[in-house]
């Protein structure tokens, strides 16, 4: 969501802050803003709208002599999108950029209030600046009243303090929501995401939370809120600036449906054994005896994650012969689940950042249960706090909408299903057919990917419907939901998902001609009876577009594909939807990027 970006060092701050906002921009955000300081003097600059436009309103001066200064992008969670209410939030000397939510900001604004200070955003951000500044006036030391104010913060933060008495320091610190410090030659960065900051350094340090880091030019101090010392050495980002880059694409979620040929191949890479028909994960910290041990298998996500996880439990089952519960994790961390003995949890987040799913991930903790993370980005939160996990190497995914992570999340499920039920009662023989679909699954995906002049005619033509009902079945209903979502995410077309059996029960009402209906039509055994399902929405006037692997039945638009395995079918068929997605919005004129409203790491509620 909201983006984090600060410097100290040198150089002019400001370009450096700007340019790692235009990083972060994929996040999703309404307004942007940077504070300076120089010539003794706190600037500050912000708009509603892209970067660029904050990038034109600023002049020279101050903002081309400063070398310190943090900058943010807002994504709106308390007050609508607006110049008012963008970050950084000041008071007195004190400039704060906050991403997370403080819940008892309202009870602190009171009192701050009552102390004669003015508000002029609607933000809970803003209190964080005032507090400071409070704590200020009573509290001649400034690393005391930041961590006097984060102890008065419920909620979660991640923030970057500006004191304008102190030109030489920087403060940040964290409690759910990501912060990293980019450590460079006599310069210093903090940001919330590693792409603000990988073109200038590649050595970081992550803080962990309920800590904070004082930052100069030439180092930085880690302590908790007890002031204790905290000692870490810093990590090599493996991320490459050139991979956060279009590649001559018109946008970045074409690029990342494009490139599954080779993220597939990363995430498959060295993990295959074709002789013994079994896939090694070395990352699992499971013994032989604890996988056989298992009694139940809970998968945990939000989104495309847990569209993943609906996947992941067909492929799981089947191979394992273990119950597979599917949580959304915003509405199993509020509950009190019945977790049976012997449980394992997996946790899938393309980010490793989204704050439901770390909350489950603690909570699985605290009951002892062993927790496993799926996670795209090395050195996250998530990552850092599961007991093991599988890494799903798809590289830099910057467009909103997730394509390549989720083809991968489902592929470390399915490698998961496969180490595990061949620890069991899965045979050598299905074990090696396991195997074999998925070492043919590369090519296979450049075949579909070559389809794509086809699958954008048919885009083209069914761009003016405003309402879609995706259906399908086994293996292929998890695949309807993830399409209907990507089609609604980029498009902005209604669209919606139900298992194909389910038709007759409510969505066929739904029907007439101005209702798209898409059919994936798969060549296993309940083919003819989606058939019938067909021939309800045709007899009832309904436009209908099938993506099938069968010549049995034409809808009035499809799409033809070959496939060779069941095991790979639904991600061979979801290119052809993600495309289809893709195309559908380039018709309709959206931002196919960064879809209206959206966000692409969801750090809060």
């Amino acid at each position: 969501m909201c983006g984090i970006v600060g410097y100290i060092g040198d150089r002019a701050a400001a370009p450096v802050l700007i340019n790692g906002l235009k990083r972060l921009e994929y996040r999703g955000y309404d307004s942007a803003g940077i504070a300076v300081i120089g010539d003794n003097q706190l600037q500050v600059s912000k708009e509603k709208g892209k970067v660029s436009e904050l990038a034109n309103s600023l002049g020279s001066g101050v903002f081309g002599k400063a070398s310190v200064g943090i900058g943010h992008t807002r994504w709106a969670t308390h007050g609508a999108p607006s110049k008012r209410n963008a970050h950084p939030h000041v008071s007195e000397d004190i400039a704060v950029v906050h991403n997370g939510i403080i819940e008892n900001y309202q009870e602190l604004r009171e009192q701050l209030i009552a102390k004669g200070h003015a508000f002029t955003s609607d933000t809970d951000s803003e209190t964080i600046a005032h507090l400071i500044a409070e704590k200020l006036t009573t509290e001649n030391d400034f690393e005391k009243a930041v961590i006097a104010t984060l102890l008065e913060l419920e909620g979660t933060f991640g923030i970057v303090v500006l004191n304008r008495k102190e030109p030489d320091t920087l403060i940040a610190a964290r409690r759910g929501s990501p912060i990293l410090l980019g450590v460079g030659d006599n310069e210093m960065m903090i940001a919330s995401d590693a792409t603000a900051i990988v073109e200038h350094t590649k050595k970081v340090v992550y803080l962990e939370d309920n800590e904070a880091a004082v930052i100069k030019a030439d180092g930085y101090r880690l302590m908790d809120f007890n002031f204790s010392v905290r000692e870490r050495e810093t990590e090599e980002l493996e991320l490459a600036s050139e991979a956060i880059e279009k590649a001559g694409y018109d946008h970045f979620l074409l690029k990342e449906i494009m490139e599954q040929p080779q993220t597939v191949n990363a995430i498959l890479r060295g993990r295959l054994s074709t002789e013994e028909g079994t896939a090694r994960l070395g990352g699992l910290n499971m013994t032989d005896k604890q996988l056989r041990d298992v009694e139940r298998i809970v998968i945990v996500g939000c989104g495309t994650a847990f569209y993943a996880g609906a996947l992941g439990k067909y492929l799981i089952e089947k191979m394992t012969r273990i119950p597979v519960d599917v949580e959304v994790a915003s509405e199993f961390r509020y509950r009190n689940p019945v977790i049976a003995p012997n449980t394992v949890a997996l946790f899938i987040s393309q980010s490793g950042e989204t704050a439901d799913t770390l909350a489950c991930v603690e909570e699985m903790k605290r009951r002892g249960v062993h927790t496993l993370g799926l996670v795209n980005v090395i050195g996250s939160t998530i990552a850092r706090t599961v007991d093991g996990g599988i890494y799903l190497h798809a590289g830099p995914e910057i467009s909103v909408a997730s394509t390549k992570a989720f083809t991968n999340q489902v592929l470390g499920l399915l490698l998961f299903g496969l180490h595990v039920g061949r620890r069991r009662d899965l045979s050598i023989d299905e074990g090696k057919e396991v195997v074999a679909a998925l070492e043919k699954l590369p090519d296979e995906l450049k075949k579909v990917l070559a389809m794509h002049d086809e699958v954008k005619k048919v885009a083209k033509k069914i761009s003016k419907f405003n309402n879609a009902i995706y259906l399908g079945r086994d293996l292929l209903y998890p695949i309807a939901l993830e399409g209907a979502l990507k089609l609604k995410e980029v498009s902005y077309l209604h669209a919606e998902a139900y298992p194909a059996g389910e038709v007759k029960h409510g969505p066929i009402a739904l029907v007439d001609d101005q209702m798209l209906i898409v059919f994936m039509l798969g060549k296993g055994a309940l083919v003819d009876k989606t058939i019938s399902n067909i021939q309800e929405i045709k007899a009832r006037g309904g436009t209908t577009l099938l993506i099938t692997d069968t010549k049995k039945t034409e809808g009035k638009f499809t799409i033809h594909l070959t496939t060779t395995s069941s095991w790979t079918e639904p991600l061979l068929m979801n290119i052809v939807l993600q495309l289809l997605a893709y195309y559908v919005a380039v018709a309709r004129g959206t931002d196919v990027d960064q879809p209206r409203n959206l966000a692409k790491s969801v750090t809060v509620e």
